[in-house]
């Protein structure tokens, strides 16, 4: 079966995840996430990709972005790959790919999604052990959100700004929604659907997004089509 193209929906956000191979890390020190955050800053800026929110660690990587263009997101995940990779083979005299595959991405509707998506990715290393809050990790957007420092890679999303009508008010907003707990089932459909490639919205999001993408954005029903029995024809 041939693959679907990537999934692009003019102007909506997307959730990216990048997975080390085999579960080794990606990232050993200090300057391997400075580089890595380097090559994003350049890509972004040069395919048109806005960055909102991102997680570096030891394995993998995750953003939220909003692709300017439909080549916006692979170009610049392109470009990211090939001249970090190349860094790391060369320092750790290795060879070969870093990334297990593909990316996997996804796009999200965002009035009901982003700022869910925005909190997930943020956790993330948390979640993973890597630090006892959020703000104590170093190698993510969450210390920008919420006011203790002015990360340059990051475009703040609208629904970000709706938090509040001034900086002091959209950090406190933010990371008071921080602090309450993620909705787990929300949580893993989002990071199903990334994995899959599948648009992650209402009924109504993602008939707009099929059209919108010009292509099927869910999966096929399981299983064969219900034959319908004919009613036999009485005179």
């Amino acid at each position: 079966m041939a693959r679907l193209a990537r999934l692009y929906v003019p102007d909506q956000p997307q959730h990216v995840i990048l997975r080390g191979l085999d579960q080794q890390p990606a990232f050993v020190d200090d300057q391997d996430y400075e580089l890595f955050i380097d090559c994003l800053k350049a890509a972004s800026r040069d395919h048109h990709l806005s960055i909102h929110a991102y997680a570096l660690m030891p394995g993998a990587v995750q953003l939220l972005v909003t692709p300017t263009e439909e080549s916006s997101l692979p170009k610049a995940m392109q470009a990211v790959g090939r001249r970090y990779v190349a860094h790391f083979n060369r320092r750790y005299a290795r060879r070969g790919t870093l990334w297990e595959g593909r990316y996997r991405a996804t796009v999200i509707e965002g009035e009901r999604y982003f700022l869910l998506a925005s909190r997930v990715v943020e956790m993330c290393p948390v979640r993973a052990q890597l630090a006892t809050a959020p703000e104590d990790y170093r190698w993510s957007s969450y210390r920008h959100h919420i006011g203790l420092t002015l990360d340059s890679l990051i475009t703040d999303h609208p629904l970000y700004w709706s938090l509040g009508n001034t900086p002091f008010e959209r950090q406190r907003a933010y990371r008071e929604l921080c602090e309450q707990p993620l909705d787990e089932r929300e949580a893993s459909q989002l990071q199903q659907a990334t994995l899959k490639g599948w648009v992650l919205g209402s009924d109504t999001y993602r008939e707009w997004a099929a059209r919108a993408a010009n292509r099927r954005v869910s999966p096929l029903p399981r299983g064969r089509p219900r034959k319908v029995r004919e009613t036999p024809h009485t005179q």
